[in-house]
């Protein structure tokens, strides 16, 4: 079983996107997107040595040659707490085209099917309901609002949504 620290990163395929490994090819594109207001809303503006400074492991999500978004994992592999986390943003103009919910049936498939996570987690702020039904639809469950988790770039502290999926609970492509 693949060790979460390896860090490998193979190249994940869904029937529509494609999953690469971030390189600095990808930041131009996913700094343009990551400065879009609909995303930074959720994401804040990065750092400016974003995507290089990503604690996990990034993936560029791509349609075709077209770059429509980004994905992360990460690890907690302490064997009494074991899990993956996620993370992931979309082209505001691809929205509808369920490129985000394709994105996450991969990855996930990847991290229960490759890397034998049991559980995975993603943590919304509690206002994003479009994003919060498309996690639903690919297998997670809320489990509870985290008070003033994160602050927003205006200071005002909002609410997260904790939600995980256990592994048999994972809705694949199909």
């Amino acid at each position: 079983m693949p060790d979460a620290s390896q860090g490998e990163r193979p190249t994940l395929h869904g029937p529509r996107v494609k999953l690469v490994p971030t390189e600095p090819a990808h930041h131009s594109r996913l700094r343009e997107l990551h400065s879009i207001p609909s995303i930074r809303r959720w994401w804040r503006m990065p750092s400016p040595s974003w995507p290089n400074d990503v604690d996990g492991f990034p993936y560029t999500i791509t349609v075709g040659d077209h770059i429509v978004g980004f994905i992360q994992w990460y690890a907690e592999d302490d064997p009494d707490y074991r899990h993956a986390g996620i993370d992931v943003f979309i082209d505001p103009e691809e929205h509808g085209n369920h490129y985000g919910r394709e994105s996450i049936q991969v990855l996930c498939a990847h991290l229960v099917d490759t890397h034998r996570f049991h559980r995975i987690i993603i943590d919304p702020e509690a206002t994003n309901e479009q994003a919060i039904r498309s996690y639903i639809k690919v297998g997670f469950r809320p489990i509870g609002v985290m008070r003033q988790y994160s602050r927003g770039e205006d200071g005002v502290w909002r609410n997260g949504l904790l939600m995980d999926l256990l592994a048999p609970e994972l809705v694949r492509v199909q």
